[in-house]
């Protein structure tokens, strides 16, 4: 299986901006066969906390449907970050899309304390299939704690897919991390990051792909827009800039 992850520099609040330069990242995946892409966290409209509750939506919106006929007629999985409405309150998701199929969201379990105002936890873990490989989509800050991966572990993940906005000293915690959860689950872990400024501070990008030995084997610099496509079974990476 052909694995990817983008790094995308997001308009803050800007959707349509957004969803056309998500569109282009997914073109560049599916030029290289890849069977998944999926995006940094709240892609889609920026990490903004406080425009959140103002732009959030949920999986059916309607801005939305091409992502559904690019996979379905690609044979392809994406996942999108968006900030979604519930009756309780606002949450940070990853809406995923995949061929023929209906869409499913998974919300951010574990919120940073500099969250707490602007949403709520997400309740359920999910495990993805696809070309009969398990991916555990994780969310940020929940990535930085071992129950996460060990939970996701036990429900039968076989790859650590993680959406993240992070600044340079977070990616920095990240590469002495997620070898850590590679090596101690035996699954290769992906980082989708941003780049360019969020919130009240810079994301570094620096996306990149450890195998299940831990060893750091592709990553993108800390400016640019691009992907990696990993290979489940050869661990070769390709490296595509836009």
């Amino acid at each position: 299986m052909k694995i990817s992850v983008a790094q995308t520099k997001p308009i803050k609040g800007n959707i349509s901006a957004n969803v056309d330069a998500h569109k282009k990242l997914i073109e560049l995946a599916v030029s290289h066969k890849a069977d998944a892409v999926f995006f940094p966290e709240l892609s889609i409209t920026g990490y903004e906390p406080d425009l959140a509750n103002t732009l959030a939506t949920n999986q059916e919106d309607s801005k939305f449907e091409d992502f559904q006929k690019i996979s379905d007629s690609n044979k392809i999985t994406i996942g999108i970050g968006v900030p979604t409405k519930t009756d309780l309150g606002i949450q940070i998701s990853m809406v995923i899309f995949q061929p023929n199929m209906e869409r499913q969201t998974y919300s951010k379990q574990q919120l940073h304390v500099d969250e707490f105002p602007y949403f709520i936890n997400g309740e359920k873990q999910i495990i993805l299939s696809v070309d009969n490989v398990n991916i555990a989509p994780a969310i940020c800050y929940e990535s930085m704690h071992f129950d996460h991966p060990d939970y996701a572990s036990k429900l039968g993940a076989e790859i650590y897919l993680t959406s993240v906005a992070k600044t340079q000293n977070g990616v920095d915690n990240a590469i002495l991390h997620y070898p850590s959860i590679a090596k101690k689950f035996g699954m290769p872990v992906l980082m989708s990051n941003c780049v360019g400024y969020c919130d009240n501070f810079e994301s570094v990008g620096q996306s990149a792909v450890w195998t299940k030995q831990g060893n750091l084997i592709g990553q993108l610099d800390d400016k640019h827009e691009g992907i990696l496509i990993f290979d489940t079974e050869t661990e070769e990476v390709i490296i595509q800039m836009l």
